[in-house]
């Protein structure tokens, strides 16, 4: 992998950059928000890993000049702020993972090769359109319409409804959701995806006289079937 670094604090940026280097990574390395913004405009990288708390820019501010920028590189957030509204700002902002601060580096090269493991190059025979009613996503160009109507997601919405369309007409549930959309193999207790739900109904739903994603009540949510909610 190739990881972009934004960290202020110099004696844990080069911890991590000796970690991922002795693991076979290649690492390029940043001290503030702008610095690291700079880096991103100049470089592909598969995965960043970016400080919440910096100087000149701030990691969310940074993460959201990324998102505006179309730049939908993984992003592992690292900060010391571990409360529960901390994360979910942290994930809304569009942040793929969120790890607080202290942190075992053997977590951190589990979570960063779990994020690049979503980004991969389909293979010649793999499915890479996918359509349910008049909604279809180009999953090359990452394109989202309905009815002819493009559609903006942010990248984690993006993922979400990826998710819902690969298992259209049937029911997703909660746990379906935080395991293959967030990387979570446990329930943290938020109401992130539920937030992230209802926006990506107000997107692909609000304009449209069909209602495309229901909620099935006590089970989980479904694409392709009339709203029951």
């Amino acid at each position: 992998m190739h990881v972009l670094l934004v960290e202020d604090d110099r004696q844990v940026g080069d911890f991590i950059v000796g970690e991922l280097r002795d693991a076979g990574h290649t690492c390029t390395y940043s001290r503030d928000g702008v610095e690291g913004l700079h880096a991103a405009g100049n470089a592909s990288f598969d995965v960043m890993v970016i400080d919440r708390m910096m100087p000149r820019m701030d990691g969310l501010g940074l993460i959201n000049a990324l998102r505006a920028a179309g730049v939908n590189t993984p992003v592992l957030v690292l900060s010391a702020l571990g409360d529960v509204d901390d994360r979910v700002q942290g994930l809304q902002c569009g942040a793929d993972d969120y790890l607080v601060k202290p942190f075992a580096i053997a977590e951190l090269l589990a979570r960063l090769e779990v994020l690049h493991r979503r980004v991969k190059v389909p293979a010649a025979d793999e499915q890479t359109k996918l359509s349910v009613g008049d909604l279809s996503m180009d999953l090359l160009r990452q394109h989202v319409q309905r009815d002819g109507t493009e559609i903006n997601l942010q990248p984690r919405e993006y993922k979400l409804l990826e998710y819902l369309m690969r298992h259209a007409g049937q029911v997703v549930t909660r746990a379906m959701l935080l395991e293959h959309v967030w990387g979570y193999h446990f329930d943290p207790q938020t109401n992130v995806i539920d937030v992230h739900v209802s926006r990506l109904r107000q997107k692909i739903d609000k304009d449209f006289e069909q209602p495309l994603l229901s909620t099935v009540r006590g089970a989980g949510y479904r694409l392709g079937a009339a709203a029951d909610d």
